[in-house]
């Protein structure tokens, strides 16, 4: 029996007091949507419907821009009225095969586990219903699970309906289930808005299965904590806390050093090799390789880069989209912009830019230098306050510095331009024309000195 997913994600969140759509506020960097998509995929559905009311445009938006192998199992359903989780899912039904099996998520759970929703389908019965439950320390807001003498579910009591005693049961509906298409479409259009939210739950299949005689299997997750709702801003930062702790953990686990695990941020997937030390305050963002022996500092942004054994990157170093060989020593106050190749042994300092560029072994570019659209040799000294003038005001263009080339301070390679292998440029030059080979180039202007020079001063007033 093929599977089918259906993910509600229509609702306003006016708690976020937010113009965003709830399920699109992030988590470690990701959509709580996305978060939850990614998990469905680990199931392997013949399609995810994802029904959006509230903000639809721009949640239809999001799941467009996602890579098309993603997109191509997502049909969204639009829920023109909100009136309840029960009509929600009844409106995607008629976009489910009749020979599948449902399961239903949320869009504002993105913590749910995979192996949770492995046993919810291997409970789930094949002419009724099963339910994923959890035991929770403070179940205010939640549905609560009552069950007969038998230990049986009988119905799902939701907060503002619950009674007194009802309220003191600590076992909540997750409000994930399972079931064949055939049991939801039986059952959902006898559903009835009689509470106290004017609203069709969807828990009250329970109680509706249980009237006929059909099965309702409970299936108890290990823990609360991941399968709680987002709500508002406070259960989010939760959420991202949480998720940061395991990340952090499983790093560790992992033999990753990390200086202090409650000061790390992952907001993508970290892969790395033997002896890695990783500083407070370090956000990981995209696909991050490190090789082994890799120094991370304090205070680093990393996105879309890989970094080679025996690397340090000093603190404040700003990266993305850019490959980094052995022995490279970045920082600190470095930002490499999208594009970049460094080779082994490659030095960048304080306050060096550099974008799109290869830059060869042995190179040295120590500090407050932009070098951006450059093809660099090997062994080049780069000096203070060099500049590659890629920009003429309409297009860029690039420049060449072929192997061992000393670049004098305050130069100005302005683009296109090649300076040949050995050429010494003399501090304060501006380059316009090929250097050749092992010359030296020297552009400054002749000093003119007045004697006794009296320095304008304010008017006194």
């Amino acid at each position: 029996m093929s599977l089918e997913i259906v993910i509600l994600s229509a609702g306003k969140g006016k708690r976020m007091h937010s113009d965003l759509p709830k399920v699109l506020h992030k988590v470690a960097g990701k959509s709580m949507l996305r978060h939850v998509i990614d998990t469905s995929l680990t199931l392997d559905p013949l399609k995810i419907h994802v029904v959006v009311g509230h903000g639809g445009e721009i949640v239809r938006q999001s799941l467009t821009s996602l890579p098309q192998e993603i997109f191509s199992k997502i049909n969204i359903v639009e829920q023109k009225e909100q009136l309840g989780t029960g009509h929600a899912v009844n409106t995607a039904m008629p976009c489910v095969q009749k020979d599948s099996n449902v399961v239903v998520l949320y869009g504002d759970t993105p913590l749910t586990p995979t192996d949770d929703l492995k046993a919810l389908l291997k409970a789930c019965p094949k002419d009724g219903m099963c339910l994923l439950t959890a035991i929770a320390d403070n179940p205010f807001g939640y549905g609560r699970i009552v069950r007969n003498n038998d230990g049986l579910i009988e119905k799902i009591v939701e907060e503002k309906d619950a009674n007194a005693q009802e309220k003191l049961i600590n076992e909540v509906n997750t409000g994930m289930m399972a079931a064949p298409a055939c049991v939801f479409n039986e059952y959902l259009p006898k559903l009835n808005n009689e509470n106290a939210q004017g609203e069709y739950y969807l828990t009250d299949l329970v109680a509706l299965l249980r009237a006929d005689g059909k099965e309702v299997n409970p299936v108890k997750a290990p823990e609360f904590s991941v399968l709680c709702g987002v709500n508002n801003k406070v259960q989010l930062s939760f959420i991202e806390r949480l998720y940061q702790e395991r990340a952090a953990k499983t790093l560790l686990e992992e033999g990753v050093t990390l200086a202090d695990p409650k000061r790390f941020d992952l907001r993508g997937t970290l892969t790395h090799g033997k002896d890695v030390f990783i500083d407070v305050n370090v956000i990981i963002e995209g696909n991050v390789i490190l090789g082994n022996n890799v120094i991370i500092g304090a205070g680093c942004v990393l996105k879309d880069v890989s970094i080679g054994d025996d690397s340090i990157i000093s603190p404040y170093t700003v990266m993305e989209k850019s490959k980094l060989m052995r022995h490279t020593t970045i920082g600190p106050f470095a930002r490499l912009r999208p594009g970049n190749v460094l080779e082994d042994e490659v030095h960048v300092g304080n306050f060096v830019e550099v974008k799109n560029s290869h830059i060869g072994f042995g190179t040295k570019a120590g500090h407050l230098s932009y070098l951006g659209d450059s093809d660099i040799g090997t062994d080049v000294n780069i000096g203070a306050g060099t500049i590659t003038c890629n920009y003429d005001g309409a297009n860029k263009h690039r420049t060449t510095i072929e192997d061992e080339v000393f670049v004098g301070s305050d130069t100005q390679l302005v683009a296109p331009v090649t300076v040949r292998k050995g050429a010494t440029i003399g501090a304060g030059t501006t380059v316009t024309k090929e250097v050749p080979e092992k010359a030296l180039v020297i552009t400054r202007v002749r000093p003119i000195y007045f004697k006794n020079y009296q320095r304008p001063v304010k008017n006194k007033k």
